[in-house]
């Protein structure tokens, strides 16, 4: 048997326990006919949409807005049932252990009366909560977009730059756009925070160079008086789209670095700059990507080459692997690493200063905000965009601003 009808078979089965748990519960709480197989019908639709667009879909197109609204349809009807599997199931598990007792001592319990009614209520009003969530998270919180601010101190850093401001922006993912008037509210709100200097950590585009065609005179607005520097992601090599040959891979390849110039950025492929203040400066390195599981065309030695070891340094690097893996134990001590790339999978629950989480947090170990190790430091944003899913919930789109401060 196939790995991959081994697959179908595992999701299918999973796919029928959710909706028989969802109808039990709607079938304990109504007896009308409507509304019972109205439910089905409607739980049904999306998973024959999303497994029609996934295999229709040209793999040349890379990933589509048709694809993404299929798998947001999908989340809307999966993941509320998911709660009411949990509440159900466990309400079965209490019934059979009942019995069980029951059985052994023969002592006869009976259950509550009402009480799979209630757990029934109880399991579709809970389900509402993730339900209402995700039909937010696609039509607002993708937009929803907050400046997160941190205040860094160093030792190390020229006395110059005590005071300098870094805004930095990552996962923009243009091809994901449709609402232009939302996207030039989040270009006027970065360039609000008036920051010295504006660093973009990659993926501009999902797949393809012409996806920016529409935004380039929208980014072309961000304004900074020391300067716009930029890096590349792992969506911007065209790995996720079937080519007809490599000649069109890499002519894509080439407008996407050659997109950079246009809205003002100044591409760095494993390269350095060094910016100049008073007479001091500090170094900023940019590396192509680098990521556990992905491609590793970026060059730590190659990007730094010219640079000193007790310069102080602002990295560009997209995946926070990288910093894992490479950076934070480098005996060439990079001070402070810029990173996007987990969008902190666009989907968990935060509560600023208190308590954060989301399933990304099982992939990476730094998936979101500020860390520190050894006196290092890495920033991984949450990404200007959005990707797969169309929308955000409890991860909100982000807007970083560093201030750089000498102790």
């Amino acid at each position: 048997m196939s790995r991959w009808l081994v697959t179908i078979i595992i999701i299918s089965l999973l796919i029928i326990v959710f909706e028989a748990y969802a109808f039990q519960a709607i079938k304990t709480v109504t007896k009308n006919k409507f509304i019972r197989y109205g439910w089905l019908l409607a739980g049904v639709i999306p998973y024959v949409n999303f497994f029609y667009v996934v295999l229709s879909s040209d793999r040349s197109s890379g990933q589509t807005r048709q694809f993404q609204w299929a798998f947001g349809m999908l989340l809307i009807v999966l993941l509320p049932k998911l709660f009411i599997l949990l509440i159900m199931f466990g309400e079965d598990v209490v019934r059979w252990l009942q019995k069980g007792f029951s059985y052994l001592s023969s002592t006869e319990t009976k259950p509550l009366p009402g009480r799979r009614s209630f757990v029934a209520k109880l399991a579709l009003g809970i389900a509402a909560i993730p339900f209402a969530s995700i039909l937010y998270g696609i039509f607002k919180g993708k937009y929803n977009y907050k400046v997160i601010k941190y205040q860094l101190s160093f030792k190390d850093l020229p006395a110059a730059f005590d005071g300098f401001t870094i805004t930095q922006v990552t996962d923009i993912h243009s091809g994901s756009f449709t609402d232009k008037e939302e996207i030039e509210y989040g270009v006027d709100l970065i360039n609000k925070q008036k920051s010295d200097m504006i660093l973009f950590t990659g993926d501009l585009v999902n797949n393809f160079a012409h996806e920016m065609d529409d935004w380039i005179d929208v980014f072309k607005k961000l304004d900074a008086p020391v300067g716009k520097y930029s890096i590349l992601g792992n969506h911007d090599y065209g790995d996720y789209s079937k080519w007809k040959n490599d000649q069109d891979k890499e002519a894509n390849f080439k407008a996407i670095k050659e997109l950079h110039p246009k809205i003002g950025f100044d591409l760095l492929l494993n390269e350095n700059r060094y910016i100049e203040k008073d007479g001091q400066k500090i170094a900023l390195v940019g590396v192509e990507n680098w990521g556990k599981g992905f491609n590793k065309k970026g060059d730590l030695n190659k990007a730094s080459e010219g640079v000193h070891k007790d310069d102080f340094k602002v990295l560009m690097s997209h995946d926070p692997s990288h910093w894992e893996y490479k950076i934070k134990e480098d005996d060439f001590n990079y001070q402070l690493t810029l990173s996007g790339h987990t969008h902190g999978l666009q989907f968990g629950i935060e509560i600023p200063g208190w308590f954060k989480w989301s399933p990304s947090q099982y992939v990476y170990k730094q998936w979101a905000g500020l860390y520190e190790e050894f006196g290092r430091y890495i920033n991984v944003n949450r990404g200007f965009g959005y990707h797969a899913f169309p929308g955000r919930v409890g991860i909100w789109p982000e807007i970083t601003v560093i201030e750089l401060k000498k102790v």
